[in-house]
């Protein structure tokens, strides 16, 4: 189409001289000839761009062009053609995004898409029934300034979504929802929000009755060990026969002592998100401390147990459920470890937060194995646990406990070469001295 204009402008441009020229020859006066030629198709130039700008500010929906002779008109019909043709595509985009409006409306779920800096740009209606978004004061207002809940805003400024966050409905605190960020575009975010109160409804029941549970049997079983205790302790007296089915009956008991305890501090752990007693925790003097217990535990089975302190930081929290976290994990390392084997403990701080590692020279654990260390009751080896007297439940409570302190728990090992538990705390968490 350009070659077509460029040789139809240079034919009428040679018209127009030759015309020039003609006029030129009958008037003798070759100059004024072709300046007055040049000043009319000059002046019949401008007309037409006069029509195309009028044309185009004042157009009206499925307007034609004007009227136009030689490469005007076909200047015209080219730009009306593009407009149809842009006009088709923007229907079919509208169609597109008509669909796609229609259908997350139809979700139970909100689907709110915000900018790079978190400011809302579209929601669905279950946005407005589950977060009490208002169309269309709210559009543009950065979400955290909607949704309030100071776990939503770390969530959000901490950029790791990998996990999904559970909290309250800001319209309604007996509503649970979860919420899901996904980055897409130029770092927008793609937020999903669901309504899980039902599912948290039946988790608060399995934590109430484990915790009720647990509670209503230690009344009964501190009597029976009692008992038991009683006995023992008059062994003289009782037929020797049964001193052994003593014996193991109060080690049994002792056994499932733990375990409530276990199960107790668990239920007191998800109870609330935060520690109570939220105070600096000098970690370098805990790990010495929870070391020679560790040393203690090793016993005849002379393990080399060494500590290395890279940092005097301290650690926001609560001195009794940090000391339970790193105590499992250290006291773990000193069970599984063969006897005359190494256990390495590290603290030491970085640009990333503090951390705290345990590395063993043990039998280490296969990588199926790995994702699941930290459920309730789950066993790499059922018949090793039982033989160290664990309660499967030392990983779990390790966790939670680093999930109240903002933490995070990575384990690394591989079979026959040993396992490391690094403890990640954020800066946040930090105090430096």
């Amino acid at each position: 189409m350009n070659q077509n204009w460029h040789g139809t402008l240079i034919r009428h441009m040679l018209l127009l001289v030759t015309a020039c020229l003609v006029m030129g020859l009958i008037s003798g006066y070759y100059g004024w000839s072709m300046a007055v030629g040049l000043g009319l198709y000059l002046a019949w130039t401008l007309k037409q761009l006069l029509r195309m700008h009028v044309w185009l500010r004042e157009q009206k929906p499925d307007e034609p062009p004007p009227d136009g002779y030689g490469l005007w008109g076909d200047v015209f019909d080219s730009i009306y053609h593009l407009q149809r043709r842009d006009q088709r595509v923007r229907g079919r985009l509208q169609a597109v995004i008509d669909r796609v409006q229609e259908s997350t409306a139809a979700l139970r779920d909100a689907v709110i898409m915000l900018d790079s800096e978190g400011n809302l740009e579209w929601w669905n209606r279950a946005a407005e029934t589950l977060l009490g978004l208002k169309t269309p004061q709210d559009s543009g207002q950065p979400v955290t300034n909607l949704v309030r809940h100071p776990r939503f805003k770390e969530y959000f400024e901490q950029n790791n979504y990998l996990e999904p966050l559970e909290i309250p409905s800001p319209i309604n605190d007996r509503l649970r929802v979860q919420l899901l960020i996904t980055r897409y575009g130029n770092n927008e975010h793609l937020m999903l929000v669901r309504d899980v109160t039902r599912i948290h409804q039946l988790e608060q029941m399995r934590k109430d009755f484990v915790a009720n549970v647990s509670h209503e049997l230690r009344t009964p079983l501190t009597v029976i060990c009692g008992y038991l205790e009683t006995l023992l302790d008059n062994a003289e007296d009782v037929n020797p026969r049964w001193v052994r089915a003593l014996q193991q009956m109060q080690q049994q008991g002792d056994r499932m002592q733990t375990l409530l305890n276990d199960l107790l501090l668990l239920a007191k752990l998800e109870a609330t998100d935060y520690p109570s007693d939220n105070q600096p925790v000098v970690v370098s003097s805990m790990l010495q401390s929870i070391k020679n217990d560790a040393q203690a535990l090793s016993a005849q089975h002379n393990h080399l147990i060494t500590l290395e302190i890279d940092s005097q930081a301290r650690l926001k929290g609560s001195e009794p459920e940090l000391r339970s976290a790193f105590s499992n994990l250290i006291f773990n390392a000193v069970k599984y470890t063969p006897a005359e084997g190494k256990v390495h403990i590290r603290w030491w701080e970085d640009e990333y937060g503090a951390h705290m590692s345990v590395k063993d020279s043990g039998p280490g654990i296969e990588v199926k194995h790995l994702p699941r260390l930290t459920e309730r009751f789950y066993r790499v080896d059922s018949s090793r646990a039982s033989n160290t007297g664990g309660t499967g439940l030392g990983l779990a409570i390790a966790k939670h406990v680093l999930l109240r302190h903002r933490g995070t728990l990575d384990i690394v090992s591989a079979v026959g070469k040993g396992s490391t538990f690094t403890c990640h705390f954020s800066p946040a968490q930090v105090i430096n001295p």
